[in-house]
């Protein structure tokens, strides 16, 4: 039988000094072509502190008081009408909330759109799926766009982040040469672990690596995790006619280097299924394809080695934002 309240975070005000509180809200009605999880566990995404900090300043920000939170694995309790391929006790994964008018993770429970959710690989924790959905969907989305293939030389600017060491992990899945930047001593070491050649961007320069690596004809994909003014970078160390794919690009930027290389720039916004409700089952194809690499041994994501409660989410947050993490910042919520 469902509980008819559950335990979740909310955020009543935003801004640098919002916090998150306990409260006791409704539990979710199932409804046709959605399921509804508990969930075990939680992570946070540097788009879900940007919420937090700036929500009146973004047009996807949901209206206070609000549960955010995106990424989650968990179980299925319930099944709506029209959903036949899962059943209660699926462990599922996903990204399906947290943002406009889809309420979040932060909570015991979440009604999930079955498209924006696969089952859960075996061979990871929840806590360890629970890391996975956008940044998966990001990379992959990112490294497909861009037309990886095995055999290339492929570069991906922030490594070691949430976003670029699943990045770094699938270009090594398809059979890429990659390359990537970082850094520090610690950055470096997992790049090398993840199985690509690590770049100190503080002590080389673009040409450096172009000509060490390449031997000067530049990098056939550029995954840039950093973007923004890095996009600069991205462009120096691109091929001819290669190809350049970016998660960070809100910014003014001078693309004569671009047109003088020919190269195509894809732009990686994975949001857009959830925000427009436009194209969603494909991210349930993504999720499932990324279970399948996972079970397959090409991809582990990498936790922070901190530890949260549901409770405490806004040290969570304060994790993320402090940049100190070594990997994905996740919230057990069985704890």
């Amino acid at each position: 039988m469902k509980e008819t309240s559950m335990k979740a975070m909310l955020i009543r005000e935003y801004g640098e000094q919002a916090r998150f509180e306990t409260a006791q809200v409704p539990t979710p009605d199932v409804k046709a072509g959605h399921v509804l999880v508990k969930i075990a566990a939680s992570s946070v995404n540097t788009v879900d502190t940007m919420i937090r900090t700036m929500g009146d300043d973004l047009p996807l920000a949901p209206p206070v008081p609000a549960i955010l939170g995106m990424d989650f694995a968990g179980t299925v309790e319930v099944v709506g009408e029209g959903v036949a391929d899962l059943q209660p006790g699926d462990e599922v994964y996903g990204c399906a909330g947290g943002l406009a008018d889809l309420p979040g993770t932060l909570a015991e429970y979440i009604v999930a759109d079955r498209n924006l959710l696969a089952k859960k690989p075996t061979r990871l924790s929840a806590k360890e799926a629970a890391a996975l959905p956008l940044v998966a969907i990001t990379a992959y989305e990112g490294l497909q766009r861009a037309g990886i293939s095995a055999g290339q030389k492929v570069l991906v600017h922030g490594g070691s982040g949430g976003v670029g060491h699943v990045a770094v992990q699938l270009a090594v899945h398809y059979g890429a040469d990659v390359h990537a930047t970082g850094g520090g001593e610690r950055q470096l070491e997992l790049i090398a672990r993840l199985g690509a050649t690590p770049i100190n961007y503080k002590t080389e320069t673009v040409a450096d690596y172009v000509a060490t690596h390449t031997d000067g004809a530049g990098f056939d994909v550029v995954f840039d995790s950093v973007g923004g003014a890095n996009l600069t970078n991205s462009f120096a160390a691109a091929a001819l006619n290669g190809q350049v794919a970016t998660t960070v690009s809100m910014c003014e930027l001078d693309l004569t280097p671009a047109h003088f290389q020919g190269l195509s720039l894809h732009v990686v916004f994975m949001l857009i299924p959830m925000l427009h409700n436009v194209g969603r089952a494909q991210h349930a194809q993504i999720l499932a394809d990324v279970a399948d690499i996972v079970e397959a041994g090409g991809l582990t994501p990498v936790l922070d080695d901190s530890s949260f409660t549901l409770e405490q989410a806004s040290d969570a947050h304060a994790r993320l934002e402090s940049r100190q993490a070594m990997g994905k910042v996740v919230i057990d919520h069985s704890a």
